[in-house]
Parts: structure tokens; sequence; C-alpha cells
């Protein structure tokens, strides 16, 4: 072997399949040099011994979407280890309810995606913060039985060991359009230590850190709801919405004065006067201000990011951040493209710690966001978001900038605000007319600021544990 190829024998083909990533030499070399440490377990040998049950989703068509509230999780619901507390598509109880008995979803179970290109291989395990929920037939649901010498955070935790991914992307071919692993995904061997210690120790690991990272999920989700006025504390439990500016519109029309019309914007969700009420409802309790405002009065400075081009990908270590690299107010820890440092160092961005990102261009991703921590400021972000900096942080922290932004109030003002140009959807500058619900109380301000920031920090100190633990098991 050299780094311009391999040889291997005639008779070492297996199922006709000719394609030489799922022959890598340096696979097997890694799993055998793992051999005397570690039990080397197929995952079809787990299959046969009924220790796990495997099952693919369902497609439940697109005039299911937005039918309800109920998530339907799809391969792009699933990163960081796991489910996004806001999935792209949602469905009523009627649909739930026809297939919710064939699908079975239980806590502790394990999603894989096993279709797609880049995200074939994420996983999450299936917390009780999830349920219910349906999923899409580019998903497996792996359930791990009673008789399983093994429980959920281990399989979950050796799915996701270097040398499991390596495994992953040498049996990822291209199906029509997209990637799969198909039934390859039986062949992938699992890396078991042979220490019981270190095994335990894993397990006990994973569960906390997955246990912690869903604990301050669920804390991230209610502190915008807490910003508003929508819930008392963070022990009250609310419905959370699906943010859709058709569901705010209950009405089969309005009318407004050919003066109010804004820059020649004839888009009627632009005008939504329930949202208009829904902001007046506000006063009371928060000062309403706009981004612009904010801009003009030298307390926050913003910038776009910028295209490297496609022929940058995959050329290093340093990541280039685009719309999908943004999940539950974070970064994904493996964004999909890399660019070299020699890209990075001619394209240097101003990128510090505490600053905001937000989506400005695409589709359902339009007005997500993010906050930037101390690991993550060597990066570079494409176009289609906006850095947003707090310069004066006596006028605004940015922690509690960060939960009003996820506000349903503004998150619905995105909705109404985000027009299709060519062939995506972007927010523009009309970002900057977006009203925040600033809470008039100081003590909630602080409240707000001081968790979120506290969240954010701990959910980020686990995923950086997650890479630690992983890297241990190879």
């Amino acid at each position: 072997m050299n780094n311009l190829g391999f040889t291997i024998s005639y008779s070492d083909l297996s199922n006709w399949v000719f394609i030489p990533k799922y022959y890598n030499p340096q696979v097997k070399e890694t799993l055998n040099g793992l051999s005397s440490t570690h039990d080397l377990v197929e995952i079809k040998e787990l299959v046969e011994a009924d220790f796990i049950t495997l099952e693919s989703g369902n497609e439940i068509g697109k005039m299911a979407y937005g039918t309800g509230k109920i998530p339907f999780i799809r391969t792009s619901d699933i990163s960081n280890w796991e489910i996004k507390s806001d999935p792209k598509q949602g469905v009523s109880e009627k649909i739930y309810d026809e297939y919710a008995s064939r699908q079975d979803v239980q806590e502790g179970d394990i999603f894989f995606v096993k279709d797609g290109t880049y995200l074939i291989g994420q996983s999450a395990i299936v917390t009780k913060y999830d349920l219910p929920c349906l999923f899409q037939s580019h998903v497996l649901k792996i359930r791990i039985n009673k008789n399983c010498p093994w429980d959920s955070y281990l399989f979950f935790a050796l799915l996701n060991t270097p040398i499991v991914k390596q495994q992953i992307r040498s049996k990822q071919f291209t199906a029509d359009i997209i990637d799969t692993i198909g039934s390859r995904f039986l062949e992938l061997i699992l890396p078991i230590p042979k220490d019981k210690i270190e095994l335990l120790n894993i397990i006990n690991k994973t569960k906390a850190i997955i246990n912690n990272r869903n604990l301050f999920r669920e804390r991230i989700k209610k502190l915008p709801l807490l910003a508003q006025g929508l819930i008392g504390d963070l022990n009250e439990d609310y419905n959370f919405p699906q943010v859709r500016i058709e569901d705010s519109i209950h009405i089969l029309g309005y009318t407004i004065k050919f003066s109010d019309v804004a820059n020649n914007t004839f888009i009627p969700k632009y005008y939504n006067p329930l949202l208009q009420q829904e902001l007046i409802a506000l006063k009371d309790t928060h000062d309403l201000v706009s981004l612009q405002q904010f801009v003009d009065e030298g307390i926050l400075t913003w910038d776009t990011g910028i295209e490297v081009g496609k022929l940058a990908y995959g050329t290093g270590d340093v990541p280039f951040i685009r719309t999908s690299d943004i999940s539950n107010l974070e970064l994904k820890n493996d964004p999909k493209q890399n660019v070299s440092e020699e890209i990075y160092v001619k394209n240097k961005q101003d990128v510090m710690e505490g600053d905001i990102f937000v989506v400005r261009d695409g589709t359902y991703l339009v007005g997500i966001s993010c906050i930037i921590t101390k690991g993550d400021t060597k990066i570079l972000y494409c176009g289609g978001i906006y850095r947003l900096r707090v310069v004066k942080k006596e006028a605004i922290d940015p922690y509690l900038l960060l939960a009003i932004l996820n506000t349903p109030v503004v998150k619905k003002q995105m909705k109404s605000k985000q027009f299709t140009r060519d062939i995506i959807d972007t927010l523009g500058k009309r970002i900057f007319e977006i009203l925040l619900p600033i809470p008039k109380d100081k003590k909630l301000k602080d409240f707000i600021s001081t968790n979120m920031k506290e969240a954010i920090e701990n959910r980020v100190t686990s995923r950086q544990a997650a890479i630690d633990i992983l890297t241990t098991i190879n």
C-alpha cells in the first residue's frame, strides 16, 4: 500500500464490490491493532443473537408536514449526539396515531442516519424529552434488547468511535442521487474493551454526558419563553410551539392603508396584524427595541461571512461554518466542511467569543442562532450567516440577546420577514427591523443571562468530554 493505492487478492472481493475504499487497508490494520485489548464484534452477530433489533422509519408524505406539533425526525435533525429541540417538521396527532404503533419509539432507542451524504453515521439516543415522535425512512432505529450484555450507552459510544466512523465511510456508497450504507451497516465491527473497569467507565461517562446535555438543552429551550413571559419559572411546563407564521393567522385576510406599505413590500405575512397585536401586548413588561436601534446606538456591530468555494472544501482541519452547522444554539462538533490553514489565514474573519451567529439565508434554517464559545473562534463562516457582536455589554448581555433572539415572538417576526430570493429564502437586512422584547425586570434579565451562559458552557464542556471518551476507546 502507498498513497496512490493498494492491492488485494481477487478472492478477497466481497459481494462483487469493486469500490476501493470498501477495502481500505488502514481500517483493517487499526482493527487488528485493537484485537489484543478489545473484542471485535460484528453488528450482524448482535442481530442474529437477538441482542439488538433494527427498524427503519417511514415516509409520511409532504402533505403531512406542518399539520401539527409532534416531531417528525429527519436526518438533519440529528447532530451533536442529540435530536434537535426544534425539528424541521411536525405532524398532527392523527398522523402520529397512524404510525406510532409501527414505529414504537421508546426512551433509550438509538437513531442512526443510514442515508444521505455527510450525515450518514450521525446518531442520537432518544430521551424522554424527545417523545412522542416519528422518524423517516432514512433513519435506522436501534433497540438494545433486554438480553443484551451491553446497554444503549455503550453501543452508542462505540458507534461514534473514530474506527467505526472510518468503517461507515468505507461502506457508504451512492444509490441513485444519495449515499447509503444500506445493509452494509451489519458489517460494521465494534471494538468492545475487554477491561471491565474501562467498559463501565465508558458507560457511566457516556450516560452522564448525554443526560447533562439534555438537561441543559431543556433549560436553553425554556429561557426564551421565560424572557417573553410565557412561563413564570424554569420548572413550569409549556407546550412548545413550532413557530410557523401560518399558525398565527386564523383569519381569511386583512386590510392595511397604502401609506402603511413599507419599502414597496406587498407580501401579506409581512404585515401580520396578529403579530403586531402580540408585540403591543408586551409593552407593559418589555422594552421593544429594534436591532437597528442597537446598531445606531453603537451597542451592536454586525458582519456577514464569505464563500471560500467548493475547491477549498476538505483541504484541512479548520471548520468552515455553514448554515446547517448550527444546532440547538451551538455549533456542530463535526461541521460539514473544513479548509486548510492557508485558506484560513488568507480569508481570516473577525470572530470572537460571545459573537452570535444568525442564519439569514436558506429555508427552514433562517433565523436559527448560536453563540461562539472560547474553543470555536478559529473558524471561517459562510455568507448566509450574520455575525452580531455586542460591544456595549452594559446595555445588553450577549447571552440575554441570544435568548431574546429565540423567543417565539422574534421567531415569528423572522418568518414574516423571510422572503424568497432566486431559489432560496432570505431575511436580508430586514433582520434589523425586528423588535426585541427586552424584559424591564433587571433581576429577570440577569437570571436569563446567567442561566443561558451556564447552560451553553456546560453543553460545550460535555461535548468536548464526549470527544475525549471516544478517542480513548481506540
